[in-house]
């Protein structure tokens, strides 16, 4: 989970996290990637057994969780994100793998609902966190300017590439009828930076979320969201009285995507209140999760 040329979304957060700690100044971080996918996990072991001894290491994704433990450490941890936990096949490598790691965690208190009982008493809430110095408001002429838009037309916008089933780009579509809908890919971070300012209201309907950072990053660019209630959409969201929250209904959607798009207004208080979830401030709840799990290891051993 990193981002690479080809894929400059891939990962984004997690690279947002790294930042984030190596910002601290009281962590000394190595960092190990390698491609997703089938025999790529299997090649990073050889390489990750090499690396020598840590305090701790922390695994990004279930399936890395695997070759994680080659590299030798006091403690090992590891974030989820989503896939690990839906995916039959990913599901079963995940949470077999659990019990040998001394910190899990998940992105929002709804996906603890994705894990096996036995481990939910112990996982933390620890998602990566939001780069609050890249999503800041920008106007809207401003952004629609920078991506060659007219600065005068409003527009809705599905954050997400259209081809992924849980997404629901369907819905999106179903719900902004009549209205101009963009639909992206793979965008890397400044152009969906621009993307969030320059649309009137974002679109986020998908069948399950283990967070929402498009909802969370539009809603601290002042930007209206209309989101399901998963992973933590409802948490950001409903204190937010421009956004709304609620499983899809096409007559409830429609009403609030031409109320947005009528207004075409940006709002404050977004970012203020998307700041609790600042990838510095998730960064400092991962290394208190560290601390804990090295106090009880070393009190465990004697």
């Amino acid at each position: 989970m990193w981002p690479t040329a080809e894929r400059p979304a891939l990962g984004t957060f997690v690279r947002d996290q790294v930042e984030a700690l190596r910002r601290r100044g009281d962590v000394e971080l190595e960092l190990a990637t390698f491609p997703p996918g089938g025999i790529n996990y299997l090649r990073a072991v050889p390489a990750l057994r090499r690396l020598g001894r840590f305090d701790v290491v922390h695994a990004h994704f279930g399936l890395t969780a695997l070759p994680a433990l080659a590299s030798r450490g006091e403690i090992h941890g590891v974030t989820l994100h989503g896939t690990d936990l839906i995916s039959p096949r990913s599901r079963r490598v995940t949470t077999a793998l659990l019990p040998r790691y001394d910190v899990v965690g998940v992105p929002s208190e709804h996906a603890i609902g994705l894990l096996p009982h036995a481990q939910r008493v112990r996982a933390q809430v620890l998602p990566c966190g939001i780069d609050m110095a890249q999503f800041t408001p920008l106007t809207r002429a401003e952004a629609r300017t920078a991506l060659g838009l007219d600065p005068s037309s409003p527009f809705a916008l599905f954050p997400y590439d259209p081809t992924r089933p849980n997404k629901r780009h369907d819905l999106a579509a179903a719900a902004s009828r009549g209205h101009h809908l963009v639909a992206l890919g793979h965008e890397p971070r400044e152009r969906m930076h621009l993307w969030l300012n320059a649309a009137s209201v974002v679109l986020c309907p998908s069948t399950w979320e283990t967070f929402g950072m498009a909802a969370a990053e539009a809603a601290a660019c002042g930007t209206p969201v209309i989101a399901t209630p998963t992973g933590a959409h409802r948490e950001v969201l409903d204190p937010l009285p421009w956004c709304t929250c609620e499983a899809f209904d096409l007559e409830v959607w429609r009403r609030a995507v031409d109320e947005a798009i009528a207004a075409d207004a940006q709002h404050d208080g977004g970012r203020e209140h998307v700041g609790r979830w600042s990838s510095d401030a998730m960064a400092a709840r991962l290394v208190d999760a560290w601390r804990g799990a090295t106090e009880a290891h070393r009190q465990s051993q004697g």
